[in-house]
């Protein structure tokens, strides 16, 4: 099963403001969510997928284990909590949100639960979020690169991550980008915003399309309609080669999200 390119994120969306953001994605035709359990906000995006009165199977539902529920006896109920909270039998895509920090639970151990939630239809795919290479090295030993469908990453014009994203191509991981406006720096890019005149474009849909164009899938979030159907327009815009190594040139590794409490050695 693959993972829709471009879906809704909703960090930081909390209470009514994820509802509404949710409610008008869903009625412009966007149909993957993600959100995760450390966002607060999965029984809020539940009520909004429950009105909809959208299928469950036309939807696209990923949320994210937090690291205090990484351990064999925490993962499956947590996930059960979140599944309750989200008013749905199964989660799509369930992903590890951040490494267990120094190890304290061993990628063995949350793996292999993470595929038993799996094998028990609790999720239709498995996944990881923030891991480098030596991370999915050890992540693979256990459920196998087949196993795992993404690693969602920060990934950006200023950020391409190239090292990682070669390896993950080596072993059949898809590439979800987050962050992928850069907290919007990304848009304010001269560079950018030449590309988006030529191609009557916004700054967003040239950015979205260039990480679309990749095979990356995004999940940027809004909360305002007219910037929602924006970015799904992003679907229909194709950049020229020369667009697209113009971004490529833009990489500075400029790093936007590295908690010192979660984050491991960056490749």
């Amino acid at each position: 099963m693959s993972i829709p390119l471009l879906g809704l994120g909703t960090f930081r969306l909390k209470d009514q403001v994820v509802i509404g953001s949710v409610s008008q994605a869903l009625e412009l035709g966007y149909r993957a969510i993600d959100t995760a359990q450390i966002y607060g906000n999965e029984a809020e995006v539940g009520s909004a997928v429950a009105a909809s009165g959208i299928p469950r199977d036309q939807l696209f539902l990923t949320s994210k284990i937090w690291i205090e529920n990484l351990s064999a006896d925490k993962l499956i109920p947590s996930l059960k909590d979140s599944l309750n909270k989200l008013r749905s039998d199964y989660l799509d895509l369930t992903l590890i949100h951040w490494p267990s920090p120094k190890g304290a639970v061993a990628v063995s151990e949350f793996m292999s639960a993470l595929a038993e939630a799996r094998d028990q239809g609790l999720t239709r795919q498995i996944g990881v979020s923030n891991f480098t290479i030596d991370l999915l090295r050890q992540a693979i030993d256990v459920v196998g690169n087949d196993a795992i469908a993404t690693n969602q990453i920060e990934l950006h014009p200023y950020l391409q991550n190239r090292k990682l994203v070669e390896f993950m191509h080596s072993q059949g991981i898809a590439v979800t980008s987050y962050m992928t406006l850069g907290y919007g720096k990304v848009l304010q890019d001269p560079v950018i915003q030449a590309i988006a005149g030529q191609h009557n474009a916004t700054p967003a849909q040239v950015t979205l399309a260039w990480a679309m164009q990749l095979g990356y899938a995004v999940i940027p979030s809004s909360t305002r309609r007219e910037n929602l159907a924006s970015n799904l327009k992003a679907r229909e815009l194709k950049l020229s080669d020369e667009d697209m190594a113009k971004i490529a040139a833009l990489d500075s590794g400029l790093r936007l999200t590295s908690p010192e409490s979660l984050a491991p050695a960056w490749d």
